[in-house]
């Protein structure tokens, strides 16, 4: 794969509920990292979509009383809908029901039987429907006379079936030396020491197949058995790009993955089931899994059994689509659980978005209008001040690519900001009214100045807040060509002589 290809994935969403903030949180963060990518001159490709097998579904389909493959196509629609809303630059939505998925497990499957992985055995243990996943007797509560999961709070129950196991056990070392020679292969470093803790603590064999139902794909040579929902879902990472044709262009120019996006509620079984199953059929496990936390409402989990969903798209219909990515990526930070409120989400529109960078394009594009009949041209007498502007920005952008590449979003836009507050310093000291009558050369210098950081400022922000910033970078007659990074290089990205196009108010206050 060459270097310059950039291959991301969200979650696949089990779509046994209605989305809710954790999906649109997932699918933002993966777009942000996308997008910015697509403005450092990558070639993209940028994969959602739905996980549609297992006990869960089946039984929510059951209640809907419904067929379950149309259960599934419509609450597939509604995470489809989703990434429109999200406004998501996504290439392609994967569903787990779909023939390209069928052939990729089908083909991981016999390779992992091929080289001795696969088992036939009995499974006895605590089984959680919920969150389709076995438990240890250690990772067992009692609550309220019923067991659960001590990590997820779910209800258990004791499972006894014939079962197909995958020789995890056998991984355990080879595991711990992939970790050893893939430093970066799980992010924050927090969660790498986690996997490392537990891989260390011993591997046991995994179950990789069910008997008692139906809904999933059957065990190739075995219709008795269907593939357990995780060695089933995680392939759709590699169905997406047309394997098992190793041939096919997409699989050549994009596997192995760069980076999987996940909560940290599935990191075991990207971080450790995903990287064995693949090394085990020799096909190269992905460069990097970065595992963010928690959205939080108040201090818990949001969960449909809690009630304290905040839903994206009430939000979003609210505040706007471009408010909520803002926050959202600037407000959680992004190794760690978010706590997230409205009083937050209004007070940060207002401080960032309305006050600070909305503002700033507003009163600049505004005084250029009123004064200059919209057109400024730049002249070769740079002033101190103007250099030295120039300069603090030169700084704060030089680590802009390090924090993205370490999936430090925080930072990156923290800087960003940094770089609006400086400006709006800048024309409060430099007070270009002052100078239409005495010093026209230099009033043109500073608002030409100003420009030129509202377009870096708008590239910088473009992948979080593709809307607004699409709209300033269109009135600034930014090309597309020029909508990227080269600027860090010291390259202009508006003309000298320039005409701005109109711009309305982009961000309204809330009161």
């Amino acid at each position: 794969m060459s270097h310059n290809n950039f291959y991301i994935t969200t979650p696949i969403y089990y779509p046994s509920g209605k989305p809710h903030m954790g999906h649109a949180y997932s699918s933002i963060l993966a777009d942000v990292f996308a997008r910015f990518k697509r403005i450092d001159n990558f070639n993209v490709h940028f994969l959602t979509g739905t996980d549609e097998h297992g006990l869960k579904i089946q039984k929510a389909a059951e209640k809907d009383k419904s067929d379950t493959l149309v259960y599934c196509n419509k609450i597939s629609k509604t995470f489809k809908d989703l990434s429109v809303k999200l406004n998501l630059s996504n290439n392609d939505f994967i569903r787990t029901t779909e023939k390209r998925h069928f052939a990729s497990v089908n083909e991981i499957w016999n390779r992992l039987v091929t080289s001795g992985d696969i088992y036939l055995s009995t499974y006895k243990g605590w089984y959680s429907v919920s969150d389709e996943a076995y438990y240890n007797s250690d990772e067992i509560t009692d609550k309220n006379g019923k067991k659960v999961s001590t990590f997820s709070g779910s209800p258990v129950e004791w499972m006894e079936e014939e079962s197909f196991f995958f020789k995890l056990s056998k991984w355990q070392d080879k595991l711990l030396e992939f970790y050893e020679k893939n430093k970066d292969f799980i992010h924050p470093i927090t969660r790498r020491n986690e996997v490392i803790n537990f891989v260390k603590g011993g591997l046991k064999d995994l179950s990789v197949s069910r008997t008692s139902f139906t809904w999933g794909i059957p065990v190739p040579n075995n219709k008795k058995h269907v593939i357990y929902v995780w060695l089933d879902a995680l392939a759709n990472y590699l169905s997406a790009l047309n394997f098992p044709n190793i041939n096919d262009k997409l699989y050549k120019t994009f596997w192995p993955a760069s980076l999987h996006v996940i909560g940290k509620d599935i990191l075991r079984f990207h971080a450790i089931y995903w990287p064995a199953f693949l090394l085990a059929a020799k096909i190269e496990p992905p460069l990097r899994i970065y595992s963010h936390g928690w959205i939080l409402s108040g201090d818990e989990k949001m969960s449909k059994s809690k009630g304290n969903i905040l839903n994206p798209l009430e939000i979003i219909a609210k505040y706007g689509i471009d408010q909520l990515r803002y926050y959202l990526m600037k407000e959680v930070s992004h190794g760690s659980d978010g706590n997230i409120s409205l009083i937050n989400l209004e007070k940060c529109i207002n401080s960032d978005l309305a006050n600070n960078y909305g503002n700033l394009c507003q009163r600049v594009f505004s005084f250029i209008k009123n004064n200059c009949k919209s057109r400024v041209v730049k002249n070769k007498n740079l002033s101190k001040e103007d250099l030295n502007l120039i300069s603090k920005t030169n700084k704060l952008t030089i680590n802009l690519k390090a924090f993205m590449n370490n999936n430090d979003l925080n930072n990156y836009i923290k800087s960003t900001i940094e770089i609006s507050f400086l400006t709006n310093k800048y024309i409060n000291d430099e007070e270009p009214w002052k100078l239409k009558k005495t010093d026209i050369d230099k009033m043109n210098n500073i608002l030409h100045l100003c420009l030129e950081q509202i377009a870096k400022i708008s590239i910088l922000l473009n992948p979080v807040i593709p809307i607004a910033t699409t709209k300033v970078l269109e009135a600034l007659k930014v090309s597309s060509k020029s909508k990227n990074l080269s600027f860090i290089k010291n390259n202009a990205i508006i003309d000298n002589d320039i005409t701005l196009g109109d711009l309305n108010i982009l961000f309204q206050k809330i009161n």
